[in-house]
């Protein structure tokens, strides 16, 4: 567990990508937390469902801690965010830097080339990629050949999104990936 100085010390630092080409999908965040950064591992702050929405969709064997992250890669899963600077929280964020965002995260799915890219968290695509009216789910747009789905933000402040809920649209996404290979 972070101290309060190195919670303090993450803040605006970087979280290293977990990116290779030919991915099956990657999860792009809106941006790594201070908690995530200080620890140096994607989604890992404890009441994050992340974890458990990823093992419940049928991506993982079974529920992976945020420090095993780099398993994924195997599983040709990779993580980034849409933002790559690291906030308390996600309203900290403007929406120039989620657009600006947006335009380095389709430039990094152009070099890695994933099959799919799940933006997680709704609002957050609907402005880093101007289509404030999306859903949840398949877009019709993508990024070269990606094909692109949003999916809800699994935070535990995200009360809209029951752990089954989010398990069930994870799950949705991943029928998606294997019917597409």
């Amino acid at each position: 567990m972070p101290s309060k100085e190195e919670l303090e010390a993450a803040r605006g630092k970087l979280l290293d990508d977990l990116l290779a080409p030919g991915l099956d999908v990657v999860f792009a965040g809106i941006n790594p937390g201070l908690y995530s950064t200080a620890m140096g591992f994607h989604f890992a702050r404890p009441g994050n469902r992340f974890w458990p929405a990823l093992h419940g969709g049928g991506f993982t064997p079974r529920k992976f801690d945020p420090g095993e992250q780099h398993e994924l890669l195997e599983l040709g899963i990779g993580i980034t965010n849409v933002v790559a600077r690291t906030t308390a929280r996600a309203d900290e964020l403007s929406k120039q830097e989620l657009r600006e965002g947006g335009e380095q995260l389709a430039a990094k799915m152009r070099e890695f080339r994933p099959n799919w890219l799940a933006v997680v968290g709704i609002t957050a695509y609907r402005t880093a990629f101007s289509r404030p009216r999306a859903v949840v789910g398949p877009q019709d747009e993508r990024i070269g050949d990606t094909r692109l789905w949003v999916l809800p933000n699994p935070s535990g402040l995200n009360a809209h999104w029951t752990p089954a809920g989010l398990a069930e649209e994870f799950g949705r996404l991943r029928t998606a990936v294997i019917n597409s290979q």
